[in-house]
């Protein structure tokens, strides 16, 4: 453990107690009228909200359930992941509230939101890493559970801390409904992507009177590093996957994509796998699941990307796939280029993908700053429980 902390450390069995409590049955919490939480509900939140229990078993029948009081901390004993195993959020409603049999209750004296901020930290993190076991889910035990370490300030310097940590998740609280808002008015704005000037309907045309297939494909050569992209669901774009070798792949040959040509996935096509190649993604290279589209002079590929994010245009590729296994339909090219839109004429494109373009822009920003407040809050939580940074200069900074 690290040297550094100024605080008392206690072990989380030393100041607590990590009860199981009775366990119900299906029928016993249904008819007891308590809210249920999921362990997979627990991630970040630093409160909890119950669930409709007859929700809840439509969704896992199977489940076991444990009473948890006002003001204990609910801890998820099991998931897919690391990251997840042992995040915790605290029940702070009036009543009991039923919790799934893979969390740990942790009964404690500790500020609630305190105790809530230990376990979201970096301190809590190093610590559980060791004693996670990996077999087909990631746990960890309520023994190893209770050796981990919390940092002990007095009462009143827990309620400190948490007032500073509190002023930041709200100011990123707020830039999140700010950005989640704007994604609001996104989403209706794309509905002037298929009008006129006049504010009417535009005449619908066939794709592939607007763009045409046009895959241009390179060899695979050993000896030679190629960049590897994917192309994400909804319209969103595409993600880089690093780079690989030509002798590292089975492919003979792949497709190049090329600035401003548009480029989707054939395989779950239904999901929106389809967007418009920024030039940040020229030269790089996808299998033959990927082809690649060249637009006509009347179609601008700024209109074009923001078309690729419109259910309008999944629903459509959705009612082409073809197939008999719903996760292994595809979308061939033709069958994409036989879709009929509402196409406006290209200065009304490109004034309406301007406004869209501003509003993304906007969203972007706001979504960056709150990242870079949630990296501040990570290394101020850490500070404040490990003594590095003082609580008065932190209060003075927020």
């Amino acid at each position: 453990m690290s040297e550094q902390w100024e605080w008392p450390r206690k072990t989380l069995s030393e100041v607590g107690d990590l009860v199981r409590g009775r366990r119900f049955t299906k029928n016993d919490y249904v008819e007891s009228g308590l809210g249920c939480i999921h362990y997979a509900q627990i991630h970040t939140d630093f409160e909890a909200t119950a669930r409709d229990p007859l929700t809840f078993l439509a969704e896992d029948s199977r489940a076991r359930m444990r009473l948890a009081h006002s003001g204990d901390l609910v801890i998820a004993a099991t998931s897919e992941n690391v990251d997840d195993v042992g995040k915790a959020v605290a029940w702070l409603g009036d009543d009991d509230v039923a919790v799934h049999d893979d969390c740990y209750i942790f009964r404690h004296n500790f500020n609630p939101a305190y105790v809530s901020y230990f376990f979201a930290s970096s301190l809590f993190h190093s610590q559980k890493i060791k004693y996670v076991s990996e077999t087909k889910v990631v746990r960890i035990s309520g023994a190893n559970l209770g050796r981990i370490e919390i940092p002990v300030p007095p009462q009143r310097m827990q309620e400190r801390i948490v007032e500073v940590v509190g002023a930041v998740d709200d100011q990123i609280v707020a830039l999140r409904d700010e950005a989640d808002a704007l994604e609001g008015v996104y989403r209706a704005a794309t509905s002037l992507l298929w009008r006129t000037a006049e504010g009417g309907e535009a005449e619908s045309q066939f794709l592939g009177d607007v763009m045409h297939l046009d895959v241009v494909r390179t060899p695979m050569d050993a000896g030679t590093t190629y960049r590897l992209a994917g192309v994400l669901n909804a319209g969103k774009g595409l993600v880089d996957k690093d780079t690989f070798d030509g002798a590292d792949t089975e492919y003979p040959a792949m497709n190049v994509l090329r600035e401003n040509r548009v480029v989707m996935r054939k395989l779950t096509a239904w999901e929106g796998p389809i967007t418009v190649v920024p030039a940040k993604f020229a030269g790089f290279v996808a299998s033959s699941e990927f082809p690649t589209f060249t637009l006509a002079a009347g179609l601008a590929p700024g209109w074009m990307k923001h078309v690729c994010r419109t259910p309008r245009l999944w629903a459509e590729m959705q009612s082409r796939v073809v197939g008999t296994v719903q996760r292994r339909k595809r979308l061939n090219p033709d069958q994409l280029l036989s879709l009929a839109l509402p196409i406006p004429s290209r200065p009304e494109q490109e004034q309406t993908a301007e406004v869209l373009d501003a509003v993304e822009g906007q969203i972007s920003v706001i979504r960056t700053e709150a990242a870079r407040l949630r990296g501040i809050r990570a290394r101020l939580l850490s500070g404040l429980l490990d003594g590095t940074i003082d609580i008065e200069s932190a209060e003075m900074e927020v």
